[in-house]
Parts: structure tokens; C-alpha cells; sequence
């Protein structure tokens, strides 16, 4: 009975820290530059991590080889991922946000086809072109009033797919007994560095006022999404790995009402349709054509 509590307990806390990271992104854009509060982001989490790792674990510091993984890994899914989020944030909502990171799964999918040499199933055609049809639904009503553009859906799609490739290219290297901690933690500081120079060129410092708001978007984003809620999912794993991927289901439907609740934004039938759209989409990515079953991995 303990474990069924610890199993449920986990599961919502993870469905719900996820996908905040978009309402607190759109609270940080109120009073700062994009890049600065990633960059700050970055820092903070990275910091935590390492100390926890290094100083606290004890963990041993990678070698030349694992350096050189965690910084491409870190190009791809710190600086370019959620450097081209952040700014994306900037045109369109945080619900549509929430619901363009829960589709991941689905393009980690389909592009492993094309890099990986996968077998392309057709389940797995049907997931993603459900998936892009219900994000575009529940964008649709906000691109006349300028709630959500064209360039802000280009360019988060830009960051959903530099994302799918850092996943993929983090399954398919090998990273010896290193901990996921180390491996977080050097590749979020990684990202970080390789992020300033762009930071700098665009930096203006009437634009960013680092008072309360500031300070608790960036610790929200550092703390709670990307150190509490990985650590979460990595224990999920631990748990059950096969039913782990069922709390993704919930994801997108935390991440709209955190967005109503905290920044008001509307949830019309446009925005109910293209989440049930996304979660189906997510259902039928976890079909195996081979038998017909349904696969949680």
C-alpha cells in the first residue's frame, strides 16, 4: 500500500512541476530578457547539481571523453533547446507551450527512424501528425490577436527538435558508470557557456530588473523543474519503467490549467480539443504495430 501512495505521490508531483516550466518562463518574460533568465537558470541549476554531485556524493569528475559528450549534449539540449524556447515564449502562450514539449516523445520517435535506422511504424506516423494537428488547433484562435505567432511556433518547433536530437544522442553514446546527476550537471553548465556570447550581444540593461519576479521565475525554473522534476522521473523509472510513461498523459492537462490559473489564459474548446488531440496522439506513439499492444517504455 506504501509503495501504491509513493508511486501516486511521485507521479503527480512530476505531471505537475513539467510542465510549469512554460507559466514560469511567460512570469520571467514580464520583467527580463529571455536569455538572461535561461542563462541565470542554467548557472543556478548547474551550480546545485555539481555541488550535490561532486561535494555531497562524491562522485568522480568525468573524464575527457565524457567532457566532450556532455558538451555537445549540453549544445544541444541546454543552449539550443531551451535557449530557442525561452525565446519562443516570448510569442506564444504558455499552454501551447505545454503542449508542443508533451509531443517530444512523439518526434524522439519519429526522427530516431531517420538517425537510428529504426523501423518507421505507422502508429508512430499517425502519433505525430495527431499530435502537430491538436497544437495547431490550439493555436489557431490565438494568431489573429497576437497571443501566439507564426515565428514563435517556427522557432519552438526549432527547440522541440534540437531537443529530440539531444535525446537521441544521449541513448545512443556510451557514458560508462558516470551518474545522471554528474552527467546533468556538466551539460546544463555546458549549455550555459556556450550560451553567453549570444546573451551578451543581445543584452539590454533597461529590459531586465532583477527584483522579486525575476528571482522567483529563474529559482522556479532552476530548482523545481529542472533538478526536482527529472530527479522524480528518474525515480519513477526506478519504480515501474514500463508504467512511467503514463504520467506524460497528464502533462499537458497540469501544464493548461497551471496557465489558466496563474497567467488567465484561456481555455476555449479549441484549446480542449488540441490537448485531447495531443494526448491521443501520445496513446497511439505507444502502440506496437507488431502485436497490437500498447507499451509503455
Amino acid at each position: 500500500m506504501k509503495k501504491h501512495y509513493t508511486w501516486l505521490l511521485t507521479g503527480l508531483t512530476f505531471a505537475a512541476l513539467w510542465p510549469s516550466a512554460s507559466t514560469a518562463t511567460k512570469v520571467g518574460l514580464t520583467v527580463a530578457q529571455p536569455l538572461v533568465i535561461a542563462q541565470i537558470r542554467f548557472f543556478l541549476a548547474a551550480g546545485i547539481l555539481l555541488f550535490l554531485s561532486h561535494v555531497i556524493r562524491k562522485h568522480p569528475l568525468p573524464t575527457a571523453k565524457i567532457y566532450r559528450q556532455t558538451a555537445i549534449y549540453g549544445l544541444l539540449n541546454i543552449t539550443i533547446y531551451l535557449g530557442c524556447y525561452v525565446i519562443a515564449m516570448q510569442q506564444v502562450t504558455a499552454g501551447i507551450g505545454s503542449l508542443s514539449v508533451a509531443t517530444n516523445p512523439v518526434l524522439i520517435g519519429f526522427l530516431s527512424v531517420f538517425i537510428l535506422k529504426k523501423k518507421l511504424t505507422w502508429p508512430l506516423v499517425l502519433s505525430l501528425m495527431v499530435c502537430s494537428v491538436g497544437v495547431g488547433i490550439a493555436a489557431w484562435p490565438l494568431l489573429g490577436n497576437a497571443s501566439v505567432t507564426s515565428k514563435g511556433l517556427l522557432i519552438l518547433f526549432i527547440s522541440m527538435i534540437s531537443y529530440s536530437v539531444a535525446a537521441i544522442y544521449f541513448s545512443s553514446k556510451e557514458w560508462g558508470d558516470i551518474s545522471l546527476m554528474t552527467i546533468n550537471g556538466w551539460q546544463t553548465l555546458f549549455g550555459g557557456l556556450f550560451l553567453i556570447p549570444f546573451t551578451c550581444v543581445f543584452y539590454k540593461a533597461r529590459q531586465n530588473h532583477f527584483n522579486q519576479t525575476f528571482w522567483f521565475s529563474v529559482a522556479w525554473l532552476a530548482i523545481p523543474v529542472s533538478i526536482i522534476s527529472v530527479q522524480l522521473w528518474l525515480r519513477l523509472l526506478r519504480i515501474h519503467p514500463v508504467r512511467a510513461g503514463l504520467w506524460l498523459f497528464l502533462c499537458p492537462l497540469f501544464g493548461l490549467m497551471l496557465a489558466n490559473w496563474w497567467l488567465g489564459d484561456v481555455i476555449s474548446i479549441y484549446t480542449i480539443l488540441g490537448a485531447m488531440l495531443v494526448i491521443a496522439g501520445l496513446f497511439l506513439s505507444k502502440i506496437d504495430s507488431s502485436n497490437s499492444e500498447v507499451v509503455f517504455d
